[in-house]
């Protein structure tokens, strides 16, 4: 897969794992708390756009370290690459997709 792809899946299963927590706790996973990545789960799950909360948390999750938990997600992942390009997310280099 290319390096777009694993930042993707990443993201994905970083995003599910929030939603299925509690809203009141904060779980973190690679130094990103699960609470601000949900204020992504419209746009990646939706037609709605990222809204500034969205990519912050996006801009500021670890998506290298993220990879491993994202790689069986259900998201779409042309939602998830386009909430990433919206967001002026840089690809991490060294990813296997």
């Amino acid at each position: 897969m290319g390096k777009n792809n694993t930042i993707i899946i990443a993201l994905a299963m970083v995003l599910i794992t929030a939603m299925m927590m509690e809203e009141a706790k904060s779980y973190p996973i690679c130094n990103t708390d699960t609470n601000d990545l949900q204020n992504c789960y419209p746009a990646v799950t939706g037609d709605s756009p990222p809204g500034p909360d969205c990519c912050a948390a996006a801009k500021s999750a670890d998506l290298e370290c993220l990879c491993p938990y994202l790689t069986q997600s259900g998201l779409d992942p042309s939602k998830v690459k386009s909430v990433l390009a919206s967001c002026d997310v840089d690809n991490p280099s060294g990813l296997p997709w």
